[in-house]
Parts: structure tokens; sequence; C-alpha cells
């Protein structure tokens, strides 16, 4: 509640308004924020002169100079330490506890308070969204800035030169035998622009597997009163949803319950359950 504090009811009315105001201006920003998306690599474009990178197993956020915010515009509550030298511009990285720890980072993540399990975390630096110039001159900033403001908890990602399509298929291999998720490949004179980007790609080497479906669960947005994803169990147990992959046509009449269907993934966490999952297609051939 409220208490005026001053002897000016209506001074401290307009302040109070004026504080609301810029509370919900900055919530309406936050949730205005297009994140540039990286597609999927189609294999046979010309990468020559671009720049690959590690694709951190994290969970993406942005700093606006104050705060730190996911991806969807929600509120992170990282401790006072984790955040102190961040400079007063806007970053995107990605929150990272290292390879194969993305359950554990989520966990920490999660709560509504700060706490020091953030502390075991850095934020991986990968652009600025909101500087001028091309994507190497972006991330230039990023670099001066860190070299003056040094800080345990935030990095800017390595970038590598890409020479040809073979390089980084072996820097893909390198990556994937440590534990890596694959890479992240740009081009360096791309400017910053919400949405997918064919200008940022991302390469992986993905899996199928088979899984019986369970349930349909109903969309939402666009997809409301059709299905939204697939509630799948594998043969040895493990359920998961698959939301993506899936034409109108098969969102209206989806994969009949029972029924066996392929779906591509990007290894799997610590938990056994599979990273990315896409729907193929039904599988008619084979059962659990």
């Amino acid at each position: 509640m409220l208490v005026a504090t001053t002897s000016n009811p209506k001074k401290f009315m307009s302040r109070t308004l004026f504080g609301l105001l810029l509370l919900v201006l900055s919530a309406t920003l936050a949730q205005a924020f297009e994140p540039m998306l990286p597609q999927t690599d189609p294999g046979d474009s010309d990468l020559r002169g671009w720049l690959m990178s590690e694709k951190l197993d994290g969970v993406r956020a942005r700093w606006d100079g104050r705060q730190l915010w996911s991806k969807n515009s929600r509120k992170f509550f990282p401790p006072a330490e984790f955040t102190r030298n961040l400079p007063p511009f806007a970053l995107e990285g990605e929150l990272w506890g290292g390879r194969g720890t993305f359950e554990q980072t989520v966990s920490i993540i999660s709560r509504q308070q700060a706490h020091g399990g953030w502390l075991g975390l850095k934020l991986g630096i990968f652009d600025l969204p909101d500087a001028a110039g091309g994507f190497s001159q972006r991330i230039e900033q990023a670099r001066s800035w860190l070299a003056e403001h040094p800080t345990d908890y935030a990095f800017v990602i390595k970038q590598l030169p890409v020479r040809d399509r073979a390089q980084v298929q072996m820097e893909l291999q390198r990556v994937e035998k440590i534990g890596g998720e694959g890479l992240i490949v740009r081009r360096p004179d791309s400017l910053y622009r919400g949405g997918r980007s064919a200008e940022i790609l991302k390469v992986k080497t993905c899996l199928d597997a088979e899984a019986k479906v369970v349930a349909h669960l109903p969309g939402q947005g666009r997809n409301a009163g059709r299905l939204g994803a697939l509630l799948v169990e594998e043969k040895n147990g493990t359920a998961f949803r698959i939301g993506t992959g899936f034409s109108d046509k098969q969102r209206n009449n989806p994969p009949p319950v029972g029924s066996l269907v392929t779906f591509k993934y990007y290894g799997r966490y610590a938990s056994g359950l599979p990273k990315f999952p896409v729907f193929l297609r039904i599988r008619t051939d084979s059962a659990l």
C-alpha cells in the first residue's frame, strides 16, 4: 500500500503516477522486443568469410542496460554481483553453466529471487541488438567494454573466420565430440533485424527416433482450436512434447493417439529427454 510522506498530496500523486507510467513503459518495451533468430543451415550456402562460434547449450538472455530478461521478456533475478560490471547498453547472450548443464541452468534462473546459484553461470555474449553497424562492429563494442570492465560472469563468445565448408564440418565434429550442441555461423556485416534471418545459421548434426502418440495438446494463438503439440512416449518410457514440424493440414488432422511417429532431434539432455524434437512423419511400418 502506498503511504503519502509529503505535505503536498498532489505532488505525491503526480510522482506516483509518473513512476507507474515508467514501469508500464518498461514492461511494454520489453514485450515489444523481437530477437534476431537463426535459420537452420540448408547445407549449400557459401559460408566463406563468415564467422562461426560454438552454439552454447544454455538459455538466451537480454541485458537492457539495467535488467536481465529472457527471450520472451520474462524478468530474471540475478544477484547484483552477477550484473555489476555489465555495460549501460543492451547485450544478448547465453546464460551458460558449461556443456551438459542445461537443466541445471534452467533450475537456477527460474527462481523468482536472487541467489548464489547464479554465480556458477556466465553470460556468453553474442550480439548487441541496439548497436549500429555490422555484426563484427557490434561485437567489438562488447569486447572493448569487458577489456576495461572485467567480470567473472560474462565473456564474448569466440568467433572464428570460415575458410570453407570443410572447416565448418571439422569444427562441428570437434564441438560435438567435447559435448557441445553445434555451431552458429554469421555474416560479419549483417545488421541486427528481429525475426528469423538467413544471415545467421545454426549448424547441427541431427538424429531421428520413433515414439508413440499419447495425447493431443491444444494449441494457442494461430493454432487455437487445433493441434498445438503431441505428447509422445518412447519405448523406454521417456515422455515429452513435440510442438514443431507440423503442416497446417497435420495440425487440423494430427497423427492419431496410439500411432507411431518419427521425429528428429539434436542429442539428449542428462535426463534422457531429446533436445529440440521436431515432427517428421507418421510411421506405419513399425510399432513400439
